[in-house]
């Protein structure tokens, strides 16, 4: 299998300041990476991730990928790689579920990641580099009562694939990752309805790991039967 050398590579965290976004970005930090974090709350992002620059933005923002973009060049000088951890969840049957929060479910876990991308591909293809994005097992098996939830994390598994294949000549590796339930705390930050009941999560410390591992493997694809747990 192809490997990846972590260290030295420039990274952008995005959702820096979450469960699995920080996990993510202290353990790449540790094998020597030169992280970009960015999230929207830059006291937050401060506090729960390691010593790095700090790029405020909301992934909802289209020019949130500006930023980042300058940003990766003034501090990194350039970027190799870009793992986007951020997202929101709601629950609840679909005749129960506002308009505004399905369009803002979707405009944080599908529609700011497509805005990203397309900002930070032309750094990503100059240095071959890697993309990541955090999906879920919901992708996989949809669930009832979280209806909105599971259709935007297949969205975004959707748009991996078709990206995987249009980067290809370009060498730039795009990796779907989609654990089982981690014991995050999303579900009671929801931004509406409650959760349906959930089987014990994953520890987000093992999550973060298994992700950094494909990173360094160069993996393709996460899916959530490559988790242990």
């Amino acid at each position: 299998m192809p490997q990846r050398d972590l260290f030295d590579l420039r990274v952008a965290v995005v959702g820096a300041s979450g469960a699995l976004g920080s996990r993510i970005a202290h353990q790449l930090a540790d094998q020597g990476a030169r992280l970009l974090l960015v999230g929207r709350d830059e006291q937050r992002v401060r506090d729960a991730g390691p010593d790095a620059p700090v790029v405020v933005a909301d992934l909802v923002d289209a020019g949130a990928g500006d930023l980042v973009a300058e940003a990766a060049r003034e501090h990194l000088g350039g970027l190799d790689g870009v793992v986007n951890a951020a997202g929101v969840a709601a629950f609840g049957a679909l005749v129960d579920t506002p308009d505004e929060v399905i369009e803002e479910v979707f405009a944080t876990n599908v529609i700011g990641p497509a805005f990203l991308l397309r900002r930070l591909l032309p750094l990503l293809q100059e240095s071959q580099g890697f993309v990541v994005n955090l999906s879920a097992v919901l992708a996989e098996r949809p669930m009832a009562g979280m209806g909105a939830y599971s259709a935007s994390k297949a969205a975004l598994t959707a748009l991996d694939r078709a990206l995987a294949s249009e980067l290809r000549r370009a060498k730039v590796r795009v990796l779907d990752v989609r654990p089982p339930h981690t014991e995050t705390g999303l579900v009671d930050r929801a931004i509406h309805g409650q959760a349906p009941r959930l089987p014990d999560g994953l520890e987000p410390d093992a999550v973060a790991a298994r992700v950094v591992l494909a990173v360094a493997e160069d993996a393709s694809d996460l899916g959530s039967d490559g988790f242990d747990g």
